[in-house]
């Protein structure tokens, strides 16, 4: 008679000190690296223009890296959730199976099936997926860290919004990150979860809530970028918190040859889901700092509820499509939300009044209020280099950037950078007058 293995609870002790001894290891890696690169930092900390040559190559590196690992975490989250929507669930499955599904990609043939509980025997491997949102999450800190602690006084202190010191401002945002992961948490753990639609409409209230207050406190970008953070931080949350444990909780069970509690899958399953929608609304924010008429206004908060709506409904499409549902409606309220943020953002008319203004009467301004960063050998204490490498120390430079001139300092107020230099509006009004009238230089 074949005697069945009985499972040893002492191997599952090991294995799991073995994955903790290798997350600290990777962890330790990461150290590793960027140990060194700090210890440049304070080297060169006083050789002219060594430390924003390396911070900017540092900002270079940790952004790629967070693309990498977003891309690569956001891949898995929508594939896995595909899998869900996509499996077949009724024809011809085994007692023990929930679904599965036949694909083609690279030139073979694939199959997948998902079990109600847990295989009879686990495989020695399984494929974890959490390192990608972990890495992910810890990049897009040290990016927030570099490109706005780093330098709050320029980038998240706005005196026309609010005149706060540079701690104030970081104590701000690393506040809303905690208050805004311990509220959401909450709200998963109370009743509400069952009721998905009213869950969905009070967390979307809270988002724009959040949005309101951050950006009565904080520069628009500041408060957009710490929006995106925010909902970053809820998805590794979810990762770390909830779904890893209840993954380790299943296969601990399965190993000791128990039926795992099913409400574990079933509310790691909805914080799954959650960060699925969350995404597109994530992606959009992180690269609205390139776009300052998203963020540049007084009405930055609900241009940002816009684009979060209009990006879940859009993920909301493809989550019906995929279980076979054609939610006509999704697609053209994402269009309507977006073409009404389009005319909502568009600039206003010009009220120049057909007087003419010469290069003569904008140059002192450009002196005064914009050279000290944007010159080839820029004075500003943060700015040591050029942003972007726009210089107006020539009427040619200044003439070839009038368009970007004209949405950043006339259109939308977001230079000078928290308009450190003080341009007033009747100068800003000037600017705009010469860019409208052709730009001319005589």
């Amino acid at each position: 008679m074949q005697q069945t293995e009985t499972p040893d609870p002492r191997k599952d002790e090991l294995e799991e000190d073995l994955n903790t001894i290798r997350s600290w290891r990777n962890v330790l890696v990461g150290a590793a690296i960027l140990l060194p690169l700090g210890y440049l930092l304070w080297q060169g900390a006083g050789t002219l223009g060594w430390q924003p040559h390396l911070l900017d190559w540092l900002h270079l590196i940790v952004r790629w890296a967070h693309v990498v690992l977003g891309v690569a975490w956001i891949g898995a989250s929508f594939y896995f959730i595909f899998l869900e929507n996509s499996l077949n669930r009724t024809k011809d499955l085994r007692d023990e199976l929930a679904g599965n599904l036949w694909a083609i990609h690279g030139g073979g043939f694939y199959y997948v099936e998902k079990y109600k509980n847990a295989p009879k025997k686990l495989p020695e491997k399984l494929h974890w997926f959490k390192y990608e949102a972990y890495f992910t999450w810890l990049t897009g800190m040290l990016l927030l860290t570099i490109v706005y602690y780093f330098n709050a006084k320029a980038f998240m202190v706005d005196p026309a919004v609010r005149d706060i010191s540079p701690l104030q401002a970081i104590g701000i945002g690393i506040g809303s990150l905690f208050a805004g992961w311990f509220i959401y948490d909450a709200l998963c753990k109370s009743p509400l979860l069952e009721r998905k639609s009213l869950f969905a409409v009070i967390g979307f209230m809270i988002v724009v809530l959040l949005a309101w207050l951050l950006s009565r406190y904080l520069s628009g970008r500041a408060a957009f970028m710490h929006i995106g953070a925010l909902l970053g931080t809820i998805m590794a949350g979810n990762v770390f918190f909830v779904i890893i444990p209840a993954q380790k909780a299943l296969v601990a069970a399965a190993r000791r040859g128990q039926t795992p509690d099913p409400t574990l899958g079933k509310f790691a399953g909805l914080r799954s889901l959650h960060n699925n929608y969350i995404t597109l609304p994530v992606i959009y924010v992180m690269i609205s700092n390139h776009f300052p008429v998203t963020y540049g206004g007084a009405w930055n908060w609900a241009i940002l509820a816009g684009l979060t709506l209009g990006s879940v409904a859009v993920r909301h499409y493809i989550n019906l499509h995929e279980k076979g549902i054609h939610a006509a409606s999704m697609l053209p309220l994402a269009a309507i939300a977006l073409f009404a943020l389009i005319v909502v953002t568009a600039p206003k008319p010009s009220t120049t009044g057909g007087k003419p203004v010469s290069f003569s009467q904008v140059a002192p301004i450009f002196q005064e209020r914009c050279i000290s960063c944007h010159s080839a050998k820029p004075t500003d204490d943060v700015q040591k280099i050029a942003p972007n490498g726009v210089m107006f120390d020539t009427p040619d430079q200044i003439k070839k950037m009038a368009d970007r001139i004209l949405v950043r300092a006339v259109q939308t107020h977001t230079m000078p950078q928290a308009n450190k230099t003080g341009m007033t509006e009747a100068e800003r009004q000037l600017i705009g007058d010469w860019i409208n009238q052709g730009a001319s230089l005589q």
